[in-house]
Protein backbone atom coordinates (compact mmCIF):
# COMPACT_ATOMS: atom_id res chain seq x y z
CA UNK A 1 0.00 0.00 0.00
CA UNK A 2 0.91 3.64 -0.35
CA UNK A 3 -0.10 5.76 2.63
CA UNK A 4 0.08 9.56 2.75
CA UNK A 5 0.20 11.10 6.22
CA UNK A 6 -1.04 14.69 6.27
CA UNK A 7 0.56 16.01 9.43
CA UNK A 8 2.83 18.56 11.06
CA UNK A 9 6.60 18.80 10.34
CA UNK A 10 8.79 15.84 11.40
CA UNK A 11 10.58 18.17 13.82
CA UNK A 12 7.49 17.99 16.07
CA UNK A 13 7.71 14.20 16.46
CA UNK A 14 8.58 12.61 19.81
CA UNK A 15 9.73 9.07 19.09
CA UNK A 16 8.40 7.41 22.25
CA UNK A 17 5.12 9.34 22.42
CA UNK A 18 3.93 10.27 18.95
CA UNK A 19 1.00 8.27 17.57
CA UNK A 20 1.62 9.37 13.98
CA UNK A 21 5.21 8.13 14.17
CA UNK A 22 4.10 4.77 15.59
CA UNK A 23 1.62 4.27 12.75
CA UNK A 24 4.18 5.30 10.12
CA UNK A 25 6.83 3.02 11.62
CA UNK A 26 4.45 0.05 11.67
CA UNK A 27 3.42 0.69 8.05
CA UNK A 28 7.06 0.91 6.99
CA UNK A 29 7.88 -2.34 8.81
CA UNK A 30 5.25 -4.09 6.68
CA UNK A 31 6.81 -2.85 3.46
CA UNK A 32 4.24 -0.17 2.70
CA UNK A 33 5.34 3.11 1.18
CA UNK A 34 4.91 5.95 3.66
CA UNK A 35 4.69 9.55 2.44
CA UNK A 36 4.60 12.76 4.44
CA UNK A 37 2.96 16.04 3.53
CA UNK A 38 1.71 19.07 5.38
CA UNK A 39 -1.79 20.47 4.97
CA UNK A 40 -0.61 23.43 2.90
CA UNK A 41 1.06 21.02 0.44
CA UNK A 42 -2.30 19.77 -0.81
CA UNK A 43 -3.42 21.17 -4.15
CA UNK A 44 -6.48 21.02 -6.37
CA UNK A 45 -6.59 21.30 -10.15
CA UNK A 46 -10.00 20.91 -11.69
CA UNK A 47 -11.59 18.09 -9.71
CA UNK A 48 -8.32 16.29 -8.95
CA UNK A 49 -6.76 16.76 -5.53
CA UNK A 50 -3.09 15.99 -5.06
CA UNK A 51 -0.24 16.59 -2.67
CA UNK A 52 3.42 17.50 -2.76
CA UNK A 53 4.74 14.51 -0.77
CA UNK A 54 8.12 13.28 0.38
CA UNK A 55 8.83 9.64 1.11
CA UNK A 56 9.32 9.19 4.85
CA UNK A 57 11.92 6.84 6.32
CA UNK A 58 11.31 6.25 10.02
CA UNK A 59 13.86 5.27 12.66
CA UNK A 60 13.61 5.14 16.44
CA UNK A 61 16.19 7.89 16.70
CA UNK A 62 15.08 10.73 19.01
CA UNK A 63 17.23 13.22 17.14
CA UNK A 64 16.13 12.26 13.63
CA UNK A 65 13.00 10.08 13.72
CA UNK A 66 11.81 10.84 10.18
CA UNK A 67 13.97 11.46 7.14
CA UNK A 68 12.19 12.88 4.11
CA UNK A 69 13.09 12.16 0.52
CA UNK A 70 12.79 14.35 -2.54
CA UNK A 71 9.45 16.08 -3.20
CA UNK A 72 7.03 14.43 -5.58
CA UNK A 73 3.53 15.38 -6.72
CA UNK A 74 0.93 12.62 -6.44
CA UNK A 75 -2.80 12.50 -7.04
CA UNK A 76 -4.57 11.21 -3.95
CA UNK A 77 -6.82 9.01 -6.09
CA UNK A 78 -3.66 7.02 -6.90
CA UNK A 79 -2.74 6.22 -3.27
CA UNK A 80 -4.40 3.67 -1.00
CA UNK A 81 -4.82 5.64 2.23
CA UNK A 82 -4.71 9.28 3.28
CA UNK A 83 -4.26 9.51 7.07
CA UNK A 84 -5.03 13.02 8.32
CA UNK A 85 -2.99 13.60 11.48
CA UNK A 86 -2.53 17.36 11.61
CA UNK A 87 -2.68 18.68 15.17
CA UNK A 88 -5.23 21.29 16.24
CA UNK A 89 -6.19 24.06 16.22
CA UNK A 90 -8.81 23.52 13.55
CA UNK A 91 -8.10 26.85 11.85
CA UNK A 92 -8.67 28.15 8.33
CA UNK A 93 -5.76 26.11 6.94
CA UNK A 94 -7.20 22.95 8.46
CA UNK A 95 -10.68 23.71 7.13
CA UNK A 96 -9.38 24.42 3.63
CA UNK A 97 -7.43 21.15 3.70
CA UNK A 98 -10.62 19.21 4.45
CA UNK A 99 -12.41 21.00 1.63
CA UNK A 100 -9.70 19.93 -0.81
CA UNK A 101 -9.70 16.39 0.56
CA UNK A 102 -13.44 16.30 -0.07
CA UNK A 103 -12.60 15.81 -3.77
CA UNK A 104 -10.88 12.51 -2.93
CA UNK A 105 -13.82 11.05 -0.99
CA UNK A 106 -14.83 7.74 -2.55
CA UNK A 107 -11.56 7.52 -4.49
CA UNK A 108 -9.28 6.54 -1.63
CA UNK A 109 -9.64 5.72 2.06
CA UNK A 110 -9.35 8.93 4.10
CA UNK A 111 -8.91 8.65 7.87
CA UNK A 112 -10.64 10.58 9.26
CA UNK A 113 -13.24 11.60 6.71
CA UNK A 114 -12.79 15.29 5.80
CA UNK A 115 -16.48 16.02 6.14
CA UNK A 116 -16.51 14.40 9.56
CA UNK A 117 -13.46 16.42 10.60
CA UNK A 118 -15.19 19.66 9.63
CA UNK A 119 -18.38 18.81 11.47
CA UNK A 120 -16.80 17.40 14.62
CA UNK A 121 -15.46 20.15 16.81
CA UNK A 122 -13.74 18.13 19.52
CA UNK A 123 -15.57 19.94 22.32
CA UNK A 124 -19.00 20.42 20.71
CA UNK A 125 -19.29 16.91 19.22
CA UNK A 126 -19.74 15.43 22.70
CA UNK A 127 -22.90 17.51 23.13
CA UNK A 128 -24.72 15.11 20.80
CA UNK A 129 -24.69 12.76 23.80
CA UNK A 130 -25.93 14.96 26.67
CA UNK A 131 -26.83 12.03 28.90
CA UNK A 132 -23.19 10.96 28.92
CA UNK A 133 -21.63 14.36 29.66
CA UNK A 134 -21.20 16.47 32.77
CA UNK A 135 -23.48 19.49 32.88
CA UNK A 136 -22.25 21.76 30.07
CA UNK A 137 -22.73 25.28 28.79
CA UNK A 138 -21.36 26.83 25.59
CA UNK A 139 -21.54 30.60 25.68
CA UNK A 140 -19.53 33.81 25.39
CA UNK A 141 -21.30 35.93 27.99
CA UNK A 142 -19.52 36.32 31.32
CA UNK A 143 -22.71 36.67 33.35
CA UNK A 144 -24.17 33.51 31.80
CA UNK A 145 -20.98 31.54 32.50
CA UNK A 146 -20.89 32.75 36.12
CA UNK A 147 -24.54 31.85 36.59
CA UNK A 148 -23.85 28.37 35.23
CA UNK A 149 -20.91 27.97 37.63
CA UNK A 150 -23.18 28.86 40.53
CA UNK A 151 -25.88 26.47 39.32
CA UNK A 152 -23.45 23.53 39.31
CA UNK A 153 -22.15 24.11 42.82
CA UNK A 154 -19.74 27.02 42.49
CA UNK A 155 -17.01 25.13 40.63
CA UNK A 156 -16.59 24.65 36.89
CA UNK A 157 -14.00 24.18 34.18
CA UNK A 158 -13.77 26.62 31.27
CA UNK A 159 -12.01 25.79 28.01
CA UNK A 160 -11.70 27.29 24.53
CA UNK A 161 -13.53 25.45 21.76
CA UNK A 162 -10.37 25.44 19.62
CA UNK A 163 -7.89 24.37 22.29
CA UNK A 164 -5.92 21.13 22.52
CA UNK A 165 -3.37 19.52 24.78
CA UNK A 166 -4.73 21.26 27.87
CA UNK A 167 -4.10 24.71 26.44
CA UNK A 168 -6.22 27.54 27.84
CA UNK A 169 -8.16 25.50 30.42
CA UNK A 170 -9.11 27.28 33.64
CA UNK A 171 -10.77 26.17 36.87
CA UNK A 172 -13.56 28.53 37.88
CA UNK A 173 -14.31 28.90 41.57
CA UNK A 174 -16.93 31.08 43.22
CA UNK A 175 -15.19 33.82 45.16
CA UNK A 176 -11.93 33.62 43.21
CA UNK A 177 -10.68 37.21 42.72
CA UNK A 178 -9.36 36.13 39.29
CA UNK A 179 -12.71 34.74 38.14
CA UNK A 180 -13.56 37.59 35.78
CA UNK A 181 -10.05 37.58 34.31
CA UNK A 182 -10.20 33.83 33.65
CA UNK A 183 -13.50 34.10 31.81
CA UNK A 184 -12.35 37.14 29.84
CA UNK A 185 -9.15 35.35 28.82
CA UNK A 186 -10.90 32.25 27.47
CA UNK A 187 -13.73 34.16 25.78
CA UNK A 188 -11.37 36.92 24.59
CA UNK A 189 -13.37 39.55 26.32
CA UNK A 190 -16.70 38.01 25.39
CA UNK A 191 -15.93 37.81 21.67
CA UNK A 192 -15.57 34.01 21.44
CA UNK A 193 -17.63 31.05 22.55
CA UNK A 194 -16.18 28.79 25.22
CA UNK A 195 -17.26 25.56 26.93
CA UNK A 196 -17.98 25.47 30.65
CA UNK A 197 -18.49 22.14 32.36
CA UNK A 198 -19.33 21.20 35.92
CA UNK A 199 -16.18 20.40 37.87
CA UNK A 200 -15.72 16.65 38.28
CA UNK A 201 -13.78 15.87 41.48
CA UNK A 202 -12.81 12.51 39.96
CA UNK A 203 -10.35 14.39 37.74
CA UNK A 204 -7.76 14.10 40.53
CA UNK A 205 -7.79 10.32 39.97
CA UNK A 206 -7.24 10.76 36.24
CA UNK A 207 -8.68 11.43 32.81
CA UNK A 208 -9.17 8.26 30.77
CA UNK A 209 -8.29 8.34 27.06
CA UNK A 210 -10.09 5.59 25.16
CA UNK A 211 -8.90 4.97 21.61
CA UNK A 212 -11.51 3.69 19.18
CA UNK A 213 -10.98 2.10 15.79
CA UNK A 214 -14.08 2.11 13.60
CA UNK A 215 -16.20 2.44 16.73
CA UNK A 216 -14.59 -0.46 18.59
CA UNK A 217 -12.29 -0.03 21.62
CA UNK A 218 -8.63 -0.29 20.71
CA UNK A 219 -6.93 0.59 23.99
CA UNK A 220 -7.01 2.96 26.93
CA UNK A 221 -4.73 4.91 29.24
CA UNK A 222 -5.29 6.95 32.38
CA UNK A 223 -3.68 10.40 32.41
CA UNK A 224 -3.17 11.59 35.97
CA UNK A 225 -2.60 15.29 36.77
CA UNK A 226 0.61 16.16 38.60
CA UNK A 227 1.85 18.92 40.87
CA UNK A 228 -1.57 20.32 41.71
CA UNK A 229 -2.39 20.99 38.04
CA UNK A 230 -6.02 20.56 37.02
CA UNK A 231 -4.93 19.26 33.61
CA UNK A 232 -3.84 15.69 32.99
CA UNK A 233 -2.78 15.99 29.33
CA UNK A 234 0.49 14.27 28.44
CA UNK A 235 1.77 17.50 26.86
CA UNK A 236 1.56 19.31 30.20
CA UNK A 237 3.20 16.56 32.26
CA UNK A 238 0.34 14.24 33.16
CA UNK A 239 1.46 10.81 34.35
CA UNK A 240 0.28 7.92 32.20
CA UNK A 241 -1.04 4.76 33.87
CA UNK A 242 -2.61 1.59 32.53
CA UNK A 243 -6.41 1.62 32.31
CA UNK A 244 -9.19 -0.91 31.87
CA UNK A 245 -12.63 -0.24 30.45
CA UNK A 246 -15.48 -0.28 32.95
CA UNK A 247 -19.25 -0.47 32.48
CA UNK A 248 -19.57 3.32 32.16
CA UNK A 249 -16.92 3.36 29.43
CA UNK A 250 -18.68 0.60 27.54
CA UNK A 251 -21.99 2.46 27.72
CA UNK A 252 -20.32 5.56 26.30
CA UNK A 253 -18.68 3.60 23.47
CA UNK A 254 -21.94 1.86 22.57
CA UNK A 255 -23.73 5.22 22.41
CA UNK A 256 -21.17 7.15 20.33
CA UNK A 257 -19.95 4.40 17.97
CA UNK A 258 -22.87 4.45 15.49
CA UNK A 259 -22.56 8.20 14.92
CA UNK A 260 -18.76 8.02 14.64
CA UNK A 261 -19.05 5.33 11.96
CA UNK A 262 -21.73 7.30 10.12
CA UNK A 263 -19.50 10.39 10.13
CA UNK A 264 -16.44 8.48 8.89
CA UNK A 265 -14.56 9.14 12.14
CA UNK A 266 -12.61 5.89 12.27
CA UNK A 267 -9.68 6.70 14.57
CA UNK A 268 -10.92 8.58 17.63
CA UNK A 269 -9.94 9.30 21.22
CA UNK A 270 -12.66 9.68 23.86
CA UNK A 271 -11.88 11.57 27.05
CA UNK A 272 -13.74 10.27 30.09
CA UNK A 273 -13.62 11.55 33.67
CA UNK A 274 -15.57 9.80 36.40
CA UNK A 275 -17.68 7.94 33.88
CA UNK A 276 -18.59 11.16 32.02
CA UNK A 277 -17.68 11.94 28.40
CA UNK A 278 -15.87 15.29 28.21
CA UNK A 279 -14.37 15.42 24.70
CA UNK A 280 -14.24 13.49 21.41
CA UNK A 281 -10.81 13.84 19.78
CA UNK A 282 -10.84 13.33 16.02
CA UNK A 283 -8.05 15.45 14.48
CA UNK A 284 -4.96 13.63 15.79
CA UNK A 285 -5.82 11.54 18.87
CA UNK A 286 -2.76 10.46 20.83
CA UNK A 287 -1.87 7.73 23.30
CA UNK A 288 -1.34 4.64 21.15
CA UNK A 289 2.31 4.16 22.12
CA UNK A 290 1.59 4.52 25.81
CA UNK A 291 -1.41 2.17 25.60
CA UNK A 292 0.68 -0.39 23.70
CA UNK A 293 3.49 -0.34 26.25
CA UNK A 294 1.24 -0.47 29.30
CA UNK A 295 -1.05 -3.11 27.81
CA UNK A 296 1.72 -5.27 26.35
CA UNK A 297 0.14 -5.27 22.90
CA UNK A 298 1.07 -3.65 19.58
CA UNK A 299 -2.03 -1.54 18.98
CA UNK A 300 -0.62 0.21 15.93
CA UNK A 301 -0.46 -3.23 14.30
CA UNK A 302 -4.23 -3.51 14.77
CA UNK A 303 -4.70 -0.15 13.04
CA UNK A 304 -2.59 -1.31 10.09
CA UNK A 305 -4.49 -4.60 9.94
CA UNK A 306 -7.70 -2.58 9.67
CA UNK A 307 -6.28 -0.24 7.02
CA UNK A 308 -5.07 -3.18 4.93
CA UNK A 309 -8.51 -4.81 5.09
CA UNK A 310 -10.43 -1.57 4.50
CA UNK A 311 -8.31 -0.19 1.65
Amino acid sequence: MRIVFVMDPPSTVLVDEDTSFALMFEAQSRGHRVDHCMAQELFLRGQSVGARVRRATCERDPKNPITLGEPEDVLLADVDVVFVRKDPPFDDDYMWATQLLEHARGQTLIVNDPRGLRDANEKIYATYFPGLMPETLIAHDKARIKAFMNDVGGRAVLKPLSGAGGEGIFALNEGDPNLNACIETVTRGGRRLAMAQAFLPEVTAGDKRILLLDGDPLGAILRVPQGGDLRSNIHVGGRVDAAELDDADRRIIAAVAPRLRRDGLYFVGLDVIGGKLTEVNVTSPTGIQQASRLGGENLEAKVLDWLEAKA
